[in-house]
């Protein structure tokens, strides 16, 4: 099975050989929930997201990979920041890629829909915002998600 490995700052991490805009978004729904995933790739807990294809928009991005991944329809309501940190990058083992981290972080409300499983999600569900931090998460997921937590208005650029 393909794997996605995240590294950070670590000496023995294969060279980046490419950077690939991506997104990533949290959705709530009326109560406040986070919808979040566990991913197939890592089994790591994460927000929907995933690359920008050409001829799309950053918002149209967002809206379908998360439709995608989760069967929810969302509406993008705002900006948490930028993550671009050269110190993690992520190797895709189906391919042998290695992508410096670049992801536009993004809020929507859910629309429609019902929390539903992919090919990149084994699970998909609605997390009260007390418990997402709960979840094993990658660190730089951890990292966005104290950010949307933190709500401080300001977008994090990093």
């Amino acid at each position: 099975m393909a794997r996605r490995i995240d590294f950070y700052e670590d000496p023995d991490a294969p060279a980046p050989n490419s950077l690939v805009p991506s997104v990533n978004v949290f959705v709530t729904n009326d109560a406040g929930d986070i919808l979040m995933i566990r991913r197939s790739d890592n089994d790591n807990w994460a927000v929907p997201g995933g690359a920008i294809d050409l001829g799309e928009s950053l918002p149209q991005a967002a809206i379908r990979e998360t439709l995608e991944e989760t069967g929810i329809t969302c509406e993008i309501t705002g900006l948490i920041g930028t993550y671009t940190d050269p110190r993690h990058v992520i190797l895709y083992t189906s391919n042998g890629e290695v992508r410096q981290e670049f992801s536009i972080v993004l809020t929507a409300r859910a629309i429609s829909g019902q929390p539903t499983p992919s090919s990149e999600s084994t699970e998909v569900r609605w997390v009260p915002r007390a418990e997402v931090e709960m979840l094993p998460m990658d660190r730089s997921m951890a990292l966005r998600i104290g950010h949307y937590l933190a709500g401080n208005g300001q977008p994090y650029i990093g």
